[in-house]
């Protein structure tokens, strides 16, 4: 006979959580795409959602009407073909390899072709509807100008001819020159839509919007242009558990470095969220934590699953109780010196994704 096993033990709640405020994200999106004008808004849903999870997010979305998906890697390919149509999803990274070719058309996603390499293995495979990137400025992925003429390109069923602004986020000269090249491209390679803005781009205005915007950054709260200051609501809150409270005495430092020193006998909290969590070493006596409606300072240097408050004003807090960190995406990006990008992408897998 077999031994009997003992039934999987619950797990205890985390003490780390990531409140998803579903309302903000939906109408993100909502004022995205009225935003983007006679164009369609989709929907950049890489990095897991920009570090939000997927599972969560994309649901949201395409309730409140999105339908164009941008993915960067084979794997959130397969894991968004999960949730929605795969004939919506595009895959930017493209088939660099015969097999991610033969992946491609078997899953029924869209690759966005890159490069004439890309554009002949595509063919080669059998081809299909495809999305093409061409470069008009940034010099990261895309063809190159001087290659939308090759007979390859116009042998593709192209269903959306995408560039990529470098500097949308700035009042730079380079967004005109961008623009120029991309209505130059437009005008010469054959496709159902074409698409030039990212979250930025739909603030530069309607001569950027083109068939097709591709949000990111703005769907999950960030504010990447002044222009959508007040239409963007915040849609990520994460939150940690304080799991000790200690009495400092006067002249006791506290954390790696010693880099606080106690100026008087004070109360502190170690809470559970460190550089492991994406709360990172920037941090470090700069950051502040909130705990209902006050502002509570980080004391002395973040550690890999700890930081250490300052409970001095909050004496009714304590171990237990759940600190959120000050998430604001624009606030928190000029406090940190992260970007507001950074900031969500880097919240790590230890906390418990919640509604």
């Amino acid at each position: 006979m077999m031994p009997e096993t003992a039934p999987p033990l619950p797990l205890p709640p985390a003490a780390l959580r990531l409140r998803l405020d579903h309302a903000a994200l939906g109408a993100n999106w909502t004022a995205l795409d009225a935003l983007s004008g006679a164009a369609r808004a989709g929907a950049a849903i890489k990095a897991d959602c920009y570090g939000l999870g997927a599972t969560e997010a994309v649901p949201v979305l395409a309730a409140a009407g999105c339908r164009d998906w941008f993915v960067a890697h084979w794997q959130e390919a397969a894991e968004a073909a999960q949730i929605v149509p795969v004939g919506q999803i595009s895959v930017l990274h493209g088939p660099i390899t015969d097999a991610e070719a033969t992946y491609a058309r078997a899953l029924g996603v869209r690759p966005v072709l890159n490069s004439l390499e890309q554009v002949r293995r595509w063919l080669a495979a059998g081809g299909g509807p495809c999305d093409l990137m061409v470069d008009t400025g940034i010099n990261r992925l895309g063809l190159r100008v001087e290659d939308i003429g090759d007979p390859a390109v116009g042998a593709l069923d192209i269903d959306t001819c995408l560039s990529h602004l470098a500097s949308a986020d700035e009042d730079s000269a380079q967004n005109f020159a961008q623009l120029a090249r991309f209505g130059a491209v437009a005008s010469a390679v054959r496709a159902k839509r074409y698409s030039l803005c990212n979250s930025a781009g739909i603030a530069l205005g309607g001569d950027y919007h083109f068939d097709l915007t591709r949000p990111g950054l703005a769907l999950y709260g960030g504010v990447p242009r002044g222009e959508l200051t007040g239409r963007i609501a915040q849609v990520a809150f994460p939150e940690a558990a304080v799991i000790q409270v200690r009495q400092l005495h006067a002249g006791e430092s506290v954390g790696y470095n010693a880099t606080f020193t106690a100026p008087a006998a004070m109360r502190v909290g170690v809470v559970s969220v460190g550089y492991a969590d994406g709360y990172l070493r920037c941090w470090s006596g700069r950051g502040q934590v909130l705990w209902q409606g006050r502002r509570l300072p980080v004391l002395g240097r973040v550690s890999m699953d700890m930081t250490i408050v300052d409970l001095t004003t909050a004496p009714d807090c304590g171990e237990g109780d759940w600190l959120g960190l000050d998430y604001a995406l624009p606030g928190a990006a000029a406090a940190s010196g992260l970007s507001q990008y950074e900031l969500l992408t880097l919240l790590g897998r230890r906390f418990a994704r919640e509604a």
